[in-house]
């Protein structure tokens, strides 16, 4: 018999949050408690009226049927009316923005739009690991590019060879920062743009955590100023931002040519959204989000209960301005993946090795603080006792 796998699935690995999820259903039905600080999936509801909204559209027999692949128009133009409120940029609803089945399959499919066998794309190294299986499954070529700050990653562009960024195609960047929690300026933030220009590289900025900041630390987006040229798309999403992870409500803005191309995969792979969620979205979008600052500070509180925890461990690390995660150093003398496995079949915590993110993840942890206080103080306690042990 032929073998039913293509020569594409060879350039993909397992997904390591669907292997630990089969690993904690193990345990769990072992009667074990696992306490998880492993996912960025937000444990906090969204707010009444976006729940209302979903449950009295779906209520509507007119609501049930396929979707345009553009989505609405009103919740492209409440993307819109939210991109000019906060960052005072003006998108065109009709061409500059794509609706999204959350923005990770954006990403994903980007590259198989844009991307041929042998073209050269950037890619931070700790990153979301998406940004790398999008490259290697169109069968581009990864060059990694150290991103432990946003210092770092613009000074690490700079030593990139000429040859090297003469067959660059695109760009990938994300501040606030997965997994590092790192944060950009918008001097920092014109410093890519100016280079992507130089270069004629396409910028696309993942801008999953904009609203997920802490103290006076305002995210820039990377469309602010008026550049929208060719050279620069954004995505985003509800996921972190409104506390929608699993509702799949993302959208790409920036270049119409761009997005066209995403488009013409989008209709082959998918067919559309459900309109209540949409107009759930439309309500998340358009409501005060003065309930954003609220929520913020929760999570604000958490950062500073872990940083407070590991410091008085001794472990060295920042303090995040943005994002729901804590970078912190291993341990000892075990690696990131052998430290995880100790707390998760030892302590009953699920943590995510830093080698997950790139190879300069290596030697690091990613916590979230996606779980009540009291889960997060009793994990911090399983941790501590976790680290004592390899002291």
């Amino acid at each position: 018999m032929k073998s039913p796998g293509s020569q594409r699935l060879e350039n993909l690995s397992s997904n390591y949050f669907s292997t630990l999820n089969e690993k904690i259903s193990d345990l769990v039905l072992k009667g074990n408690s696992v306490i998880r600080l492993d996912i960025g999936s937000p444990d906090l509801p969204p707010p009444t009226k976006v729940i209302e909204q979903l449950s009295i559209t779906a209520e509507l027999p007119s609501s049930h049927g396929y979707q345009a692949h553009r989505g609405s128009s009103s919740f492209r133009q409440a993307w819109a009316d939210h991109y000019r409120k906060k960052h005072g940029v003006d998108l065109d609803p009709d061409s500059q923005i794509l609706p999204l089945i959350g923005s990770k399959e954006g990403i994903f499919h980007l590259s198989l739009a844009l991307i041929d066998p042998g073209d050269l794309v950037l890619i931070p190294d700790p990153g979301y690991q998406t940004y790398t299986a999008g490259t290697r499954f169109a069968g581009g070529i990864t060059r990694f590019v150290s991103c432990l700050s946003g210092d770092d990653f613009i000074n690490s562009l700079g030593k990139i060879p000429t040859q090297d960024l003469n067959r660059t195609k695109l760009m990938w960047v994300n501040f606030p920062h997965n997994p590092t929690g790192s944060t950009i300026s918008l001097d920092q933030v014109c410093q890519l743009i100016d280079f992507s220009r130089e270069h004629d590289i396409l910028l696309c900025h993942d801008a999953a955590y904009s609203q997920v900041v802490y103290g006076e630390y305002k995210a820039p987006s990377l469309l602010e100023g008026n550049v929208l040229g060719d050279n620069i798309i954004e995505f985003n999403s509800l996921s972190k931002s409104h506390n929608m992870a699993g509702w799949r409500l993302g959208m790409i803005a920036g270049s119409q040519d761009i997005l066209q191309k995403l488009l013409l995969i989008k209709t082959h792979a998918d067919s559309g959204q459900f309109l209540p969620m949409m107009e759930a979205g439309i309500q998340a979008l358009k409501t005060n989000q003065s309930w954003l600052d609220t929520r913020n500070l929760i999570y604000q509180s958490r950062r500073d209960l872990v940083v407070d925890a590991l410091s008085s461990l001794d472990m060295d690390m920042e303090k995040p301005s943005g994002a729901i995660y804590i970078w912190f150093p291993v341990p000892g003398k075990l690696s990131s993946e052998e430290f995880t496995s100790l707390m998760l079949e030892r302590y009953m915590v699920a943590l995510t090795p830093g080698n997950l993110f790139g190879s300069r993840g290596e030697g690091f942890i990613r916590l979230s603080i996606t779980a009540p206080e009291d889960q997060l103080q009793e994990g911090l306690n399983q941790l501590s006792k976790g680290i004592q042990s390899i002291r």
